[in-house]
Order: C-alpha cells, then structure tokens, then sequence
C-alpha cells in the first residue's frame, strides 16, 4: 500500500478547500487538528469527529480520518470522560484528524451544498446565506412535486452509508494528488 505523508496531503485540502480564506465560527479549527507518524496509506471521511466514527475508522485501518464537523468548537474543552477516550484512541492508534467546516460547505463544487444541489439535478444555482464573509449556501428555483424531491434526496443521501470501497478513486481528484494517491 502506497505511504503518502500527511503534510501533502494536509496541503494539497488546505489549497483546494481555500481553507486560510475562508472565515469560520470563532472556536472552528479548520485544517489539520490531530497529527500522526507522518505518512497515510488508508483515509476515511464522516461527517462528525466523534468516539463512535473514530472507532470506525480505526476499525477501517485508516491512519487518516477526515470530517466536516472537527474536534474542537470552543477556545477549551475538558479532555475528560468519553473525550478522553477518543483522544486516546486517536494517538494510540496513529489516526490524524483533517477538519474543513465552512470552506467544505461553500467550496463550488466540492462542497456538501453543491454536491447535494448536484445529486438532485438542480440547476442554474446562485449564491445564498452570507456567513463569517461569504456565501455558504446555494438557491435555485425549480418546480417540483414535495414526492419527487423526497424520492431524489432518498436516492442522493443514501441511508446506512458507511464505507466508500478504497479502491474507488473521487471523481474530483486527479490520480497524481495526494489525496487520490493515500485513498487506493
């Protein structure tokens, strides 16, 4: 399996995502939250940063978990408890954690609201909800039964997903990016 280190990586998502760009919720650390040995051969993505995804991605073998909800969201946290365990977990078993919160939500076409607008076929999208200095949102007008949009979002949020098969390359990353490379 092919070592990637974790600083290109951590680069290559930081410069895609405009992540030093992109304001955020004071207490938000976007970027790299939790380091590792240095290298990643297996990645795993989720929404939240939390005890029981954390074990997953263990479970998974991935020296890399990347979330759209990071670990920290205040100035301090008490590392006590079930945080404890999940900081533990994290260093014991040389997970690095990846967190991008608003620059995943207003990236045009990586971000989850242009991927969702994407999976529904909505188009002709204009900007909307002005958050911490730009748009985070997309809005578009569109005719449509509420039983077509509930039979578009079922098939485009797809229930009980948890794994992406490793071999599958995204579509967005080319096979020579840090990212494409770490997730075969």
């Amino acid at each position: 399996m092919p070592k990637v280190p974790l600083p290109a990586i951590v680069t290559h998502c930081d410069r895609v995502l405009r992540t030093a760009e992109i304001g955020d919720y004071d207490g938000a650390v976007n970027g790299l939250q939790v380091g590792n040995s240095g290298h990643v051969t297996r990645i795993a993505v989720t929404v939240d940063a939390s005890l029981a995804t954390v074990k997953l991605a263990i479970a998974a073998r991935a020296d890399l978990l990347i979330v759209h909800h990071g670990l920290f969201w205040s100035k301090t946290h008490p590392w006590t408890g079930k945080r404890h365990e999940l900081l533990r977990l994290l260093i014991e078993n040389n997970l690095a954690v990846y967190s991008s919160h608003l620059p995943l939500d207003a990236h045009p076409t990586l971000g989850n609201n242009a991927q969702l607008a994407a999976a529904l076929g909505l188009k002709n999208l204009k900007p909307f909800f002005f958050s911490h200095g730009q748009d985070i949102g997309l809005r578009t007008r569109q005719k449509i039964s509420r039983t077509a949009l509930a039979k578009k979002l079922a098939h485009a949020t797809v229930p009980n997903r948890n794994c992406c098969p490793a071999a599958r390359k995204p579509a967005t990353a080319s096979a020579s990016s840090p990212v494409a490379r770490a997730a075969t």
